[in-house]
This record gives structure tokens, sequence and C-alpha cells, in this order.
């Protein structure tokens, strides 16, 4: 079968720049890498034929040399089989592979001198749990996190006093190790120490060869007004150290609301359920209703229904991403008497016949009722 254009391989023009090659090849390889694309069938077939494919491609387009032999002479040009002046080596191709997969794997970056592998440190979280009333206006906090301090005794080498650490046999104090994962070679942390390039035969007593002991630190925390239920704030540099020098993770502080007595919240809205006496809703009147600003009147007109919602404009939440603060909805809930004395009774009893004397007028949502369920019996 015919090898396909290399550049139509990687989608680029026969002028593309050699940054344009690259960055193609690495959009495929990203694409097409055997371990993303792990399983059974024709599609993973075809995924791992598009990686070599695109390997073989890049290996030839990222050298002036094997490129210039390709242009002139096509497929003939770079065969080694042939002897074409493109044939020998690698090109800029062992560059390109060791940026790709680092980006794949995620494992660290190299540092600088010797070689050893620097690796971020974790990210922490910590659960923080406000009042409402905090989560509203906001407010300055203290908390105590792990931190990390360098070993008084072995003053961070990680040895015992009056011994020191040796070079990993290993990988040669590298703190890396190529790894053989079918047709390509993939570096790694060294697994023996652990990237480090140092074995340490006798670690100290005090960190237990990490060369620094873990502590807590007090951190001031401000927690803007109007943060929500489960959102994050980032404290950047305060996780876990990084190795070899690399940068430490991020502390994340996730926010729980306690379950307010009053107040449920929804978005930057609040509801409350009003308890109302029956009478006060049968003849009407200003009712007071509580707000996180202090307290508010509502007129109830008389008559009022178990359920009726009254919206008070502004007296909700206002949201880190809003503009103007949510409301408050005050659902009417009507309680009604309990412990009625004698006399009390009595006088609830002639109410009620003065009631039924009165007819329909008095209870409009009771006769609707009752047609509704004759109608549901027919």
């Amino acid at each position: 079968m015919a090898k396909r254009d290399f550049y139509d391989i990687l989608g680029v023009p026969k002028n593309a720049a050699e940054e344009d090659i690259k960055r193609a090849y690495r959009k495929m390889a990203m694409k097409h890498h055997p371990d993303r694309n792990q399983g059974e069938g024709d599609d993973t077939k075809k995924s791992e034929e598009k990686f070599k494919e695109a390997k073989e491609a890049y290996e030839m387009l990222s050298d002036p040399k094997k490129r210039a032999a390709y242009d002139q002479h096509g497929h003939a040009g770079v065969d080694p089989n042939r002897g074409g002046p493109g044939a020998e080596g690698m090109g800029g191709f062992a560059e390109a592979f060791g940026d790709i997969f680092g980006d794949i794997f995620n494992g660290g970056r190299r540092g600088g001198g010797g070689g050893q592998q620097v690796y971020r440190g974790a990210d922490l979280s910590y659960a923080m749990e406000i009042t409402l009333e905090e989560a509203a206006r906001g407010k300055d906090a203290q908390i105590r996190i792990p931190s990390w301090e360098t070993c008084d005794t072995c003053h961070g080498s990680g040895a015992k006093p009056g011994t020191s650490a040796k070079t990993c046999s290993t990988c040669s104090g590298a703190g890396t190790v190529h790894m053989r994962q079918g047709f390509f070679s993939v570096q790694q942390a060294c697994p023996h120490c652990q990237g480090t390039g140092k074995i340490i035969p006798e670690p100290c007593t005090s960190c237990n060869g990490a060369g620094k002991l873990k502590r807590q630190k007090t951190l001031e925390v401000k927690i803007p007004g109007g943060i929500g239920e489960g959102m994050r704030i980032r404290s950047a540099g305060n996780g876990e150290p990084g190795t070899n020098g690399g940068p430490a993770g991020d502390l994340y502080i996730e926010i729980r609301i306690k379950e307010h007595d009053i107040f449920e919240r929804d978005g930057d809205d609040l509801h409350c359920t009003v308890p109302v006496s029956f009478t006060t809703v049968a003849l009407g009147g200003s009712i007071e209703v509580p707000t996180l600003a202090g307290k508010a009147e509502i007129e109830l007109p008389e008559g009022t229904q178990h359920g009726k919602t009254f919206r008070l404009r502004g007296k909700g939440i206002k949201g880190l991403r809003s503009s103007y603060p949510g409301d408050l909805y005050a659902h009417v809930a009507v309680e009604t008497p309990v412990k009625l004395t004698e006399h009390q009774r009595k006088l609830l009893k002639e109410f009620d016949e003065s009631l039924k004397k009165g007819g329909e007028k008095h209870s409009p949502n009771a006769k609707s009722w009752t047609d509704r369920v004759k109608d549901l019996f027919k």
C-alpha cells in the first residue's frame, strides 16, 4: 500500500514553518497516543496506526536534511533501504518526543544542572463552615493549616548527622529512568529514589529522611460577601511543597454554609415562612418579617389565604457576580390555635355557625374544591 504524503498526514502545507509542523504533530500525538486510546477493536488499532504515521512524518519533516530530501525525491529520498540522503539520524524528533510526552503524562519537569525531576507540590483542600449572615456580608477569618519547615537536626539533608546521602545507583543521580512501553520509550521518575537522584542509607531520626518537619501555621483568609455553598477560595502556594525545588501546590478553601433557623437560600434570594394567626389573615393587618438586615413590615389584606407569598425586593443577598441583591420571599402560614378553653370553643362554634349562614361568600375556595370533587366521581 502506497504511503501517504507526510504533509497531508500532519495537515500542513509544503511551505509550513518548523513551528507549525511541530504544533501539528503535538496535536495528533496527543489525540492518538496509545495510552489515551486503550481498549479493543478497530478504533484502537486505527488510532495506533495514525500515531505511528504522524510519528514517522514528523521524524522526517523536523530534520532539515530529511525534509529537503523528501521534498526533492519523495519517499524514496528518505527510505533507509535505498540509502537516500535523509535516511540516517533522528533530527528534531527526540526533542519534540520529550516535550509532547511530558505533556501527556504530566509527570513533572526536568530541573537544571543535575537532571533531577522537579515536581509541583500537591494541592490541599480545607472545608470552612460559616453562617448565612457571614456568607452574605463576608468576613475575615483565621485557619490553621499544615506547613513544612526545614529539619533542625539534619538541616534539610534528610541524612543522620555525621552521614550523607549517596547517588542513586538505579538512575545514576539523574532522578529519571526510561521505561519501554510497546514501540516507544517513556521517561519516568526513578522508582528507587522517587526522582531525587539520591539515596539516604541512614535517615535522620527527627524527620525520617524527609529533610523537613510538618508544622501548623495560621493563615488569614478573606471571605467575600455573597459567597455561595460549595464555592472555593484559592490560596496560592499554601499547598504541599514541591520536590527538588519545585513550586508548592495551592490551598483550596471550600465553603460550607450552616443551616439557618429562619431562612433558606436560593441563589441570591431568601425564603422564610411567617406564622400568622387566622384572625390576622381574616381581618388583615401589618406583620413583622425578619430580614438579614433587621425587620420589615408587610400589610396583609383582609382575607389573606394560607401559602400566600409576599416579595420584598432587595432584601436577599448580593451574590459575588450580581449587580443587585436578590429578594426575600415571605410565605404566610396560617397558625391553628391549640389548647382552647371551653369559652373559646363556644365562641368558635358560634363563629362557624355564622359563617355557614352567610353561604358561599365566606368560603369561595371551598365551593370551588367541592365542585371539582363532584366532577371527579361523576
